[in-house]
């Protein structure tokens, strides 16, 4: 995974990595350098190879200016539009002069006509006029010029060097100067504003340029919070041997539906089995079964005792039966929030009933105590209606083992926290890692920008939004993915960063094959899982 720094964080860097002898003039080379090379690569099927850089006074202008110089040794002509002075002796406009680059200053360009010809003449251009120093609002002539760009409609591909001009690298806010980007490539590191809305808006892809930070940098241990990326994914998915069997992949309990709900079940087991588990054990409401099992022939079922339509208490004892071999188990998709439900929830998690004492599974009495460590639970996710049951329990958290998954959206969340949704949202890092601390679980904030936390205050943020996943069911397709990799033994916290990546990618696919977000089913990206796995091959 990437971190995420604040741009205090990323001052600390920086100035570590010049007293241990990686000068700045050497970090802003490399910077230049890979952005170059990234640069050259994704667009080296421009038809006429013509990149114009926007320079400021600052450090995005000089790893601008050593990458135009770059990109002209690399086959391509290069034009830098000068918008905000550089010092009078530039050793980086000189030896991009020197390589035969062209210049043009702002000042010397009244009306912007002159910059207005070279967008529309170029292919690519490459934003580095403002950087992790802007404060808004932008004002005077940087404020007309940048409003003037970001307007121009004939502008393609534009990259962002380090974030888009006219962007609070901190808290997320836009000017609304701001230069919006196809493609954002960062130095080193995330800054924290990339993935805060409304800034997300304007960064589009996120990349990062490794300009050798030392790895024993003091500042690194200051850093908490990691963007997930496809190599992270790629290194912890569990692999498939040759002389591997069912039980080698696990097996996911799915506890879930009801007469109402009845695909939030399907969604759920079936996203268990695509992603890899070996076994999935079905356990419903006796009312639902016979519409289920024709669709998932491949699972294995459990009919648990209802009430109009509903799970009750007495399924609590068939679960205890059943789930001696089980390697993770899902609560709460597609429940309904009936008192059948919450009694199941309060009689299965805390041991309220005299079977279940009578058990002898290691369970103490549920009166806010803990759970003993010889619980026979597997690791639990905890999802949908199970997480407003969960929050009518005095001290629940107490009483779960510190494997527990929760899986909030916004919504769910205020319920369990108290705290309003616009709070929530206004800081979603800050919630998560509170609370996954507070309660000393791994806690899944669902939404655009999904954030996963643990118990220690790691925090990994997902770096897509699709509204392709603003639909009811997907939310059931993820907790069943985030139990299926549990199930194949992957520990709670990285089954649910996997997870989550692993919906995120399926979803952008379904929204790519359906062809409109509005289009898109929770089913059509549960079938997108095999296409997104296919890269894991």
């Amino acid at each position: 995974m990437v971190p995420i720094v604040s741009v205090s964080q990323m001052h600390s860097l920086e100035e570590q990595a010049n007293k241990s002898g990686l000068s700045y003039e050497r970090m802003m080379h490399n910077a230049g350098i890979g952005l170059a090379d990234m640069v050259a690569d994704r667009y080296c099927a421009l038809p006429k190879k013509i990149v114009l850089g926007l320079i400021g006074s600052g450090n995005n202008g000089g790893d601008t200016l050593v990458a135009l110089t770059r990109l002209i040794k690399l086959g391509w002509k290069a034009k830098a539009y000068v918008i905000k002075d550089r010092p009078a002796a530039d050793e980086l406009l000189k030896s991009f002069q020197k390589e035969g680059g062209e210049v043009f200053n702002e000042k010397d360009d009244k009306g912007l006509v002159k910059l207005r010809k070279l967008i529309n003449e170029d292919d690519l251009l490459l934003d580095g006029v403002l950087g992790t120093g802007t404060r808004l609002p932008l004002k005077g002539k940087i404020a007309g010029v940048l409003g003037a760009i970001s307007k121009m409609k004939s502008l393609q591909h534009i990259v962002a060097v380090d974030c888009p001009s006219g962007l609070d690298c901190d808290s997320g806010e836009v000017a609304v100067e701001c230069i919006p980007a196809e493609w954002t490539i960062t130095m080193a590191a995330v800054k924290r504003g990339l993935l805060r809305f409304p800034a997300f808006n304007f960064v589009g892809e996120i990349s990062v340029v490794d300009i050798n930070l030392p790895p024993e940098l003091p500042a690194w241990n200051e850093i908490s919070e990691y963007m997930v990326d496809k190599k992270f994914v790629e290194d912890n998915f569990p692999v498939r041997r040759l002389n591997a069997h069912k039980g080698t992949f696990g097996t996911a309990m799915v506890v879930a539906g009801s007469i109402n709900f009845v695909g939030a079940a399907f969604l759920a087991g079936k996203a268990a089995y695509r992603i890899g588990a070996g076994l999935v054990r079905m356990a419903v409401p006796a009312s639902i079964f016979d519409t289920l099992a024709g669709q998932l022939p491949e699972a294995t079922w459990i009919i648990l005792p209802e009430t109009l339509g509903v799970i009750n208490i007495d399924a609590a004892k068939i679960i205890y039966e059943n789930i001696s071999k089980v390697t993770a188990l899902l609560l709460g998709p597609g429940w309904g929030q009936e008192q059948e439900t919450f009694e199941l929830l309060r009689g299965l998690l805390f041991s309220g009933k005299k079977f279940i004492k009578d058990t002898a599974l290691g369970f103490v009495g549920g009166k806010g105590k803990s759970q003993s460590k010889d619980s026979i639970f597997p690791p639990l996710i905890i999802d949908a209606d199970a997480l407003k049951l969960l929050a009518r329990i005095p001290n629940w958290h107490k009483s779960l083992n510190a494997s527990t998954v929760l899986t909030p959206h916004p919504g769910e969340m205020a319920v369990l926290t108290g705290l309003d949704i616009t709070s929530i949202q206004s800081d979603r890092i800050e919630a998560a890692r509170t609370f996954a601390k507070k309660w000393g679980k791994v806690v899944v904030l669902k939404g655009a920008l999904t954030v996963i936390a643990n118990s220690q205050g790691k925090v990994a943020v997902i770096p897509y939004a699709t509204p392709a996943l603003a639909r009811a069911g997907t939310g059931d397709v993820l907790a069943g993915m985030i139990a299926g990799l549990i199930a194949q033994g992957v520990n709670s916290y990285q089954a649910s960063v996997m997870g989550a990546w692993l919906h995120a990618q399926a979803g952008k696919k379904a929204e790519q094959n359906i062809g409109h977000a509005a289009s898109v089913l929770a089913s059509d990206v549960l079938d997108s899982i095999p296409k997104v796995l296919r890269a894991f091959k």
